[in-house]
């Protein structure tokens, strides 16, 4: 009996949101992914995933969809 030594994690699941809409920049309005990013995301590795997760959170402070309080973190 053989055991894998690398434990199988579950995908990271999509940001979508069901809002698909592009702006002029080609990103999603609702889940803040590019053309590019959004056509990807079933090849992409976890760890890929996981940093497409970080732009989109940029991208969404950047735009003003999320903003935080100062001194709340």
């Amino acid at each position: 009996m053989s055991i894998d030594p690398i434990p199988h994690e579950k995908p990271v699941r999509s940001p979508c949101v069901s809002i698909c809409a592009l702006d002029e920049a080609d990103v999603c309005v609702g889940c803040q992914r590019t053309v590019t990013e959004i056509t990807g995301w079933s090849r992409m590795s976890n760890d890929e995933r996981r940093a497409v997760l970080l732009l989109c959170g940029e991208r969404a402070r950047a735009s003003g969809m999320i903003f935080s309080v100062p001194g709340s973190n």
